[in-house]
């Protein structure tokens, strides 16, 4: 324990150092001589209007009502800001800068630009209080997985230590590292990009209700599920000509060499990078039938800690609403979680049921086709979205009825007529109104959300997305992050980031059941074992996901 401490202190501080930065996203709060506090702005502004500074040098700013739009490259030395304006003219501005957490002043020729944020700063980069409090939350996670394990003895420790080093070494690089942060920003612009292409055809089939977002407002049904749709029919594709089993393959190599797998696990564990927890089984299904009980929690973890793309572009969508700017940031957490989870829930499925058997190292992916044609792959991608949209939307329209009603007897009965609502308001300064089923799962699990590195003021709110997505699904999760976002809840951007990354995954009790039916499909025989293992499945990945959250925690 000593050794990969100390190991994976040095390998942080040699990526990370303390760092003050201006970027992020800025609202136009006035334009105003320094002179005057008040009074009517010499440009004409509106809410939507914002400056976007980013940590690559690059800025952007729009006034709407002045169609006023403006990009270039920016530097700061000695409380300088110097912008070098590619558009609408090439030329370089100079402001005088004064900024806190909250709020940021540009001052050029005694005119006054004042922006503020919605949230907080992400904080001051890596310190040594983020490292001792994610180190403790490691050490915690670690201690519930092996009170779970149903061998002790038999946990062979030196994986862990490598699993949980190798998601170290993703997250620095992902997150730290210049060049790959710039691979995952293409990376993510490609989702992007693609979710443009979504938008077409959802505006030739509903028009104005995608369109007009300002006087409909953001409706899920016209602006996520079609991105469902699309991107399954996509993922469909890919698999047909074989590219995305590739790039499995390749995942596969680097996890079977370093963590020495079995193949069917590698495989496995690599696909749910990229397919949801009933696909992926399909890039193993000769060997699902043979496969040990440690390897089949392995595959039942990893389905659970990841998500599928399909459901990630709709996350991307609904969590970065309209916002190419917060839909490329969205983008590029959520693949890293998603690539960060795959070695972490190896882990935790090691530690919980040990390989105790000889394994099969082979290592060849199904060669079963999806379609005779590429047309027919995409209408069979097509109608399993459908599946999978429809699904997700009964499932939001029941589970959120269900806490309106749980919600209604809870604070309407018990706590109007206990006094617990006034009580409840109190305590929480008003951030909750009463004695909720977010409220209860908020405060059960704070403690476990202050270990993963979330600031103390939100640590309940972050609780209770833990607690939805376990207790219902990572859909109503993320649609409640959305909606805290959206409101200005959270004290931090960077208890935003973190809850990203806890509800990437599709641990929750109806994912065994998924499990049961879809792998259960392709092994009817293994379906005892599925069912005796869905439990643990199920704790594997919200612990895989936990152990992605809190690397991050140390980090950002």
């Amino acid at each position: 324990m000593k050794k990969i401490c100390l190991l994976t202190t040095s390998l942080v501080i040699t990526f990370f150092s303390f760092s003050q930065n201006i970027s992020g996203k800025w609202n136009f709060q006035s334009i105003l001589p320094d002179t005057l506090q008040n009074g009517k702005n010499i440009k004409d502004i509106s809410n939507g209007d914002y400056m976007q500074i980013n940590e690559d040098g690059t800025f952007y700013y729009e006034i709407v009502k002045e169609n006023l739009f403006a990009n270039g490259r920016w530097d700061l030395k000695d409380h300088h800001l110097s912008l070098h304006y590619k558009i609408p003219v090439d030329t370089t501005r100079k402001y005088h800068l004064d900024v806190n957490e909250m709020s940021l002043t540009l001052n050029e020729n005694g005119i006054n630009f004042t922006f503020h944020r919605d949230t907080k700063i992400i904080g001051n980069g890596f310190s040594f209080n983020n490292l001792m409090r994610g180190l403790l939350g490691m050490i915690t996670l670690l201690l519930i997985a092996f009170a779970f394990s149903r061998n002790r003895k038999g946990i062979d420790w030196q994986l862990v230590w490598k699993g949980l080093l190798i998601q170290v070494v993703f997250a620095g690089l992902i997150l730290k590292v210049s060049f790959v942060q710039k691979g995952f920003e293409w990376l993510s612009s490609v989702f992007v990009t693609v979710l443009g292409f979504t938008r077409e055809g959802s505006l030739f089939l509903f028009g104005d209700i995608v369109d007009n977002i300002d006087s409909f407002g953001f409706i899920f049904a016209f602006q996520v599920l079609p991105t469902i749709l699309f991107f399954s029919a996509l993922t469909s594709l890919l698999f047909y000509y074989g590219i995305l089993q590739k790039m499995v393959y390749a995942f596969a190599f680097f996890m079977k060499k370093t963590l020495k797998l079995s193949g069917s696990e590698s495989l496995a564990a690599a696909g749910n990078i990229f397919l949801g927890q009933t696909e992926s089984p399909l890039l193993i299904k000769p060997y699902i039938d043979k496969m040990t009980l440690s390897e089949l929690l392995c595959l039942m973890s990893g389905g659970m800690a990841t998500i599928a793309g399909g459901v990630l572009a709709a996350y991307i969508g609904f969590l970065g609403g309209s916002d190419p700017v917060q839909q490329l940031f969205f983008a590029k957490h959520l693949l890293a979680a998603s690539v960060m989870s795959a070695p972490a829930a190896i882990v935790a499925a090691k530690i919980l049921l040990p390989e105790t058997e000889d394994v099969d190292k082979n290592m060849s992916i199904s060669e079963e086709q999806l379609g005779t044609n590429a047309l027919e792959a995409i209408s069979i991608g097509t109608m399993q979205g459908l599946k999978l949209a429809v699904n997700v939307g009964t499932m939001l329209l029941v589970f959120i009825s269900f806490i309106a009603m749980a919600n209604y007897f809870l604070q309407d009965f018990i706590g109007k007529s206990t006094g617990i609502n006034n009580w409840v308001a109190s305590i929480t300064d008003g951030q909750y109104d009463g004695l909720t089923l977010q409220f209860i799962l908020g405060y059960t699990l704070a403690p476990i959300t202050w270990l993963l590195g979330v600031c103390a003021q939100d640590v309940v709110l972050v609780g209770q997305l833990l607690g939805e997505k376990t207790i219902l699904n990572e859909f109503v999760a993320y649609v409640s992050l959305g909606e805290l976002k959206a409101s200005g809840k959270f004290f931090e951007e960077k208890s935003i980031i973190i809850a990203t990354y806890i509800l990437c995954g599709f641990a929750n009790f109806a994912s065994i059941g998924i499990q049961i039916g879809g792998i259960g499909a392709l092994a009817p025989n293994r379906r005892s074992d599925l069912s005796r293992l869905g439990i643990l499945a199920l704790i594997g990945g919200t612990i895989a996901s936990l152990f992605t959250a809190v690397i991050v925690g140390m980090l950002i």
